[in-house]
């Protein structure tokens, strides 16, 4: 029991924070010039939800489901090569791209509301979302080859999801589309705070923004 106690979260991880960086470098040159067709689709959701045209809650759902479905299977099985249980997540991934397809297709569970704050908390955590990611590679020297991509990475994928589900007009089942986005996050956030990067921080706006619109939905139903 002694033993145990001098283990710290660091000795559970089978890689060092350089290791973890230099995947997310060598992913980006090999899928290279993917990451234009994914910004421009990254930016696609919060122009939807501001533009809400009638056909938005489908285009996002479209979106979301492609883009959980490559970071599952383009990164993740990278990610295995240093972390063998990010392997074990590529089906929650597809599944998660199942889920958002249908949810969103049959049950319209995206479509943006018509109003209110909610709305604009998603709007402006999707926009977090692609691009504090890209900022933190350059604050933190990794350059733009080194940077996480909406689509291409789980990070900023998940993200955006979650500011998509944010701004939905049905709340419930949106929610369930977020779940798998949160559980991801925290995962996520666990893991570099383990590293002690910085870029762990990169996680509390996305929790103070899941606090701030539960709050204004709190408002208004006691409004």
């Amino acid at each position: 029991m002694k033993t145990w106690l001098t283990y710290s979260p660091q000795d559970f991880l089978l890689f060092s924070e350089r290791v973890y960086w230099r995947l997310f470098e060598l992913h980006n040159a090999e899928l290279w010039p993917a990451q234009i067709p994914a910004v421009l689709a990254g930016l696609a959701v919060p122009a939807l939800l501001v533009w809400r045209p009638w056909w938005a809650g489908r285009a996002i759902a479209g979106i979301l489901g492609v883009a959980w479905a490559v970071a599952g299977l383009a990164f993740l099985p990278r990610y295995a090569t240093v972390n063998w249980m990010a392997g074990d997540l590529i089906p929650m991934f597809l599944g998660q791209a199942v889920l958002i397809a249908v949810l969103g297709f049959a049950a319209r569970a995206l479509v943006p509301s018509p109003g209110g704050a909610r709305r604009w908390i998603g709007v402006a955590l999707c926009l977090y979302g692609l691009a504090a990611p890209l900022a933190a590679a350059l604050y933190l020297g990794r350059g733009m080859a080194g940077a996480e991509i909406f689509a291409l990475t789980p990070d900023p994928t998940a993200i955006v999801t979650l500011g998509a589900v944010l701004a939905a007009e049905r709340r419930w089942p949106a929610m369930i589309v977020g779940i798998v986005a949160a559980l991801w996050c925290v995962a996520s956030w666990a893991t570099l705070a383990t590293l002690g990067t910085l870029q762990a921080w990169l996680f509390v706006p996305v929790a103070l923004a899941l606090l701030a619109a539960a709050a204004v939905s709190r408002l208004r139903r006691s409004g």
